[in-house]
């Protein structure tokens, strides 16, 4: 090498010397990717509940698994869940995932959704009659109970009231939450059910909707909220309630 070239060469590597000694995460950002685990039980909606969520926050990687691993690993866990509750929590004991979603219950925000919301209650009289995970105090019973004529309570006309309560119906905010930010009261959401939660303690009770008579619409606790309504098929109200959902860290304030 000639005394010019060993010139140059000294002075480049002191010129880059510097350029190599920085981390990679110095000259672009690497975005974050948050997993949010949705329980695949074999019913509901899953696709679509993964679809909606991609959809308000691509940043985020939401996964469809029925590994408890997975669930466990996850910063965000979606519990959804559609047909009968006794089929539900046979998959759910088949798999295994006791662990994972009593995990998820006490420690990440978790957001239930129709039978993901039954099951948080002490019991169901579906399927014979079915406990629940006993996070909030009631039980879930057949509409036909409320919607005879010596107990109907609803403003809506007796004898008009069908099961499956299935379509749009208002919801009515009874306390503020995260979830419901963006989000005006009175909102219309989409139900598909027969059994609906009747919660004993009002402060656990975050939303009402009157289908013969008032039942839990939504219900919370800490780092745990639980919908009756599908907010995948709730159009823009319900992608808002996956977007807060997304971006909530667990806390109520």
């Amino acid at each position: 090498m000639t005394p010019e070239l060993a010139t140059a060469y000294l002075r480049l590597k002191e010129a880059f010397s510097g350029l190599y000694e920085k981390p990679l995460s110095s000259f672009w950002r690497v975005p974050i990717s948050v997993v949010i685990t949705i329980v695949d039980l074999g019913m509901g909606n899953l696709h679509s509940v993964k679809n909606a969520l991609s959809n308000v926050a691509p940043g985020q990687t939401a996964v469809v698994t029925a590994d408890p691993q997975q669930i466990l690993d996850a910063e965000r866990v979606v519990l959804p869940g559609q047909g009968a509750i006794g089929t539900w929590f046979r998959a759910y004991e088949r798999l295994n995932l006791s662990a994972a979603i009593n995990d998820a219950i006490n420690n990440k925000p978790l957001l239930g959704i129709c039978i993901g919301q039954q099951a948080m209650f002490q019991s169901s009289d579906e399927d014979g009659g079915v406990n629940g995970f006993g996070l909030f105090d009631g039980k879930v019973r057949h509409f036909s109970e409320f919607h005879k004529p010596d107990r109907q309570t609803s403003v809506q006309p007796r004898g008009k009231l069908k099961i499956p309560h299935m379509g749009w119906n208002q919801v009515s905010q009874t306390q503020p939450h995260p979830l419901w930010d963006g989000i005006a009261d009175q909102t219309r959401f989409y139900f598909v059910h027969s059994y609906c939660a009747n919660a004993e303690n009002p402060a656990d009770v975050f939303g009402v909707t009157d289908y013969g008579h008032k039942f839990t619409a939504a219900v919370g606790r800490q780092n745990v909220f639980a919908v009756q309504f599908h907010p995948e098929k709730s159009q823009h109200a319900g992608l808002q309630l996956l977007r807060n959902f997304t971006e909530w860290d667990g806390s109520v304030q």
